[in-house]
């Protein structure tokens, strides 16, 4: 089993969770971030003021799927987020080593 985590712009959060669903993946959780990357945040103008904004907002999406569907999830992660400008996000994938049901008790790829 494989965990993936993406960091992507909010408004792309909906086009990704259909393209997950399509993709034949069951269970997702969001959690609203903060945060930046290369792009360093940006300078905003405020009643005539001036000041930085570092932290961008963010969604960050985990999923974990089995290992014959990590590819299909990547993929469709990628291309429902893109939108070809700096700050598109980024995609992590990890291991898991156990998965366990708590309503049911079932483990591994069938707690999924």
């Amino acid at each position: 089993m494989k965990k993936i985590e993406a960091i992507i712009k909010p408004f792309k959060l909906d086009e990704v969770k259909d393209s997950l669903q399509e993709a034949g993946v069951q269970g997702i959780t969001v959690v609203e971030a903060k945060g930046f990357g290369r792009q360093k945040g940006h300078t905003e103008l405020y009643r005539g003021a001036e000041y930085v904004v570092d932290f961008l907002p963010k969604v960050k999406l985990e999923v974990v799927v089995a290992d014959d569907q990590l590819e299909a999830a990547i993929e469709a992660i990628k291309t429902a987020a893109e939108t070809g400008r700096i700050g598109d996000g980024k995609i992590f994938v990890s291991e898991i080593s156990q998965a366990i049901r708590i309503r049911t008790g079932e483990t591994g790829d069938e707690a999924l």
